[in-house]
């Protein structure tokens, strides 16, 4: 099984938190993620493009496959830092 995801990439939980909640009240996911994620993926809008279980690290990939498509993530923090997933496919 294999997911496809975007991400925003923080150093903080209240930078997620307040980042999700923009979200949720229909800010674009694409543009807040080239604004402010620290991933080089930003560049494409958070797009992780598709990957399998054991690519990506256990926290984040136990969130990614536990998300229905369209689903955002609440924050998942890794060693690196916090993450909000989108689940686009």
């Amino acid at each position: 099984m294999q997911v496809r995801a975007k991400h925003i990439l923080v150093e903080s939980l209240n930078d997620a938190l307040t980042l999700r909640q923009k979200i949720v009240m229909g800010e674009d996911f694409s543009a807040l993620a080239q604004m402010h994620s620290k991933c080089p993926s930003r560049q494409n809008g958070g797009d992780l493009g598709f990957f399998t279980k054991g690519q990506m690290v256990k926290p984040f990939e136990e969130s990614a496959f536990g998300l229905n498509i369209g689903d955002i993530s609440n924050p998942v923090q890794t060693q690196f830092g916090y993450h909000l997933i989108l689940r686009t496919a």
